[in-house]
């Protein structure tokens, strides 16, 4: 379809999505959508990132653009007047940001699906230049006006409140398909020992190091500690490996190489103990998985998850007191009952039509 085309169509529908570059989870979304009998012909989408014949099964317009093009932003200005309601999954781009500054009206439309690091950007820099003061700078004025705020972790929206003076209507969905729970049928493969994970990708974020030290009076145990190191940086990548060879020898496994599907879910088979220390939200749709399979997951007890699964009775553990001891059968049927009954199709597609066709929420 020719761009005019598209543009054509955009200016028709009522619900405009702006997607940052993450395809991996507008795909799911959509895929999620239309399989359920969405009608997404009222709906259309600004997605970051290069063209994609892949959405053209969703049947709704789409306008790719790089964060560079003026032209196509101009058109995305045109499209958040017309349409009648804005869905920004992760609030981060400068031009979003400027066009929400000099056009407050707009705000009235938004929907901030808050993704996690767009919320704790300027709060985790470890050096903070000119440019940052500058982009925090329309953060704060931007976000205080926000008509509706899309979060499922109450305490993020809390810190949005304490952080940003968030005062928007907050809806409660958990949004995309990776949070669903997932009954996998998965063998638990026969192994000696205790097989702990670290992290879930090879970003700093996973502060693998501090989790290296805490695991270190457990060295000459039977464990093995594997790294998912296949996805983020891999300079980072190489310094995990070096220092957990370093530290563990053969007892540590960088994973490299992205898995097929069956061979990750073989591989999660063996695993007993996984360790995540993120200072923010983050992995949830990780640790949502793992919990639904049975698994001892530790976190900090200062971030927000650890209060939400408090809140829904899944049994998490915390960072500062890692040991070795396996989760009870009591404790595993329980953390699986709960993220089953939380995380469900049933629950996803009410929460979805609800948002879709609320009417918005004027602040005051």
């Amino acid at each position: 379809m020719q761009k005019k085309a598209i543009i054509a169509q955009m200016q028709k529908t009522k619900i405009l999505h702006i997607f940052n570059d993450q395809k991996k989870f507008s795909k799911d979304f959509f895929d999620f959508l239309m399989k359920n009998n969405v009608d997404l012909s009222t709906h259309s989408l600004f997605h970051y990132g290069q063209n994609d014949n892949y959405y053209k099964r969703f049947k709704m317009p789409c306008l790719f653009s790089s964060y560079f093009s003026v032209w196509k932003h101009l058109t995305l200005l045109k499209l958040m007047f017309i349409n009648q309601k804005i869905i920004v999954h992760s609030l981060a781009s400068p031009w979003l940001l400027l066009y929400l500054y000099l056009f407050p009206s707009l705000n009235q439309k938004v929907y901030w699906a808050i993704w996690g690091k767009d919320l704790y950007y300027y709060r985790l820099l470890k050096k903070k230049y000119f440019y940052h003061d500058i982009y925090e700078f329309f953060r704060k004025k931007v976000f205080k006006n926000v008509g509706n705020t899309i979060v499922y972790v109450k305490g993020d929206y809390e810190l949005a409140q304490k952080w940003y003076g968030v005062k928007g209507k907050n809806h409660d969905c958990f949004m995309y398909p990776s949070n669903l729970y997932k009954a996998y049928e998965i063998k638990a493969e026969e192994h000696s020992g205790i097989n702990i994970q670290v992290g879930n990708s090879a970003e700093t974020s996973n502060e693998h190091f501090e989790i290296f030290e805490r695991l270190l009076k457990y060295k000459d145990d039977n464990i093995t500690i594997y790294a998912p190191l296949s996805y983020g940086n891999q300079s980072y990548a190489r310094r995990v490996i070096k220092r957990g060879k370093e530290m563990f020898g053969d007892k540590f496994i960088p994973l490299t190489e992205f898995m097929p599907f069956e061979k990750y879910l073989k591989y999660l088979g063996t695993i007993d103990i996984v360790i995540f220390a993120h200072k923010r939200q983050q992995a949830l749709g990780n640790s949502i998985i793992l919990l639904g399979l049975g698994k001892k997951v530790y976190m900090r007890n200062d971030i927000t998850p650890w209060q939400f699964f408090a809140d829904i009775s899944v049994k998490v553990y915390n960072i500062e007191n890692i040991d070795l001891n396996l989760l009870n059968i009591s404790t595993k049927e329980k953390n699986t009952k709960n993220i089953k009954a939380y995380f469900s199709e049933k629950r996803l597609i009410e929460q979805l039509t609800k948002l879709f066709e609320d009417k918005g929420y004027p602040n005051d």
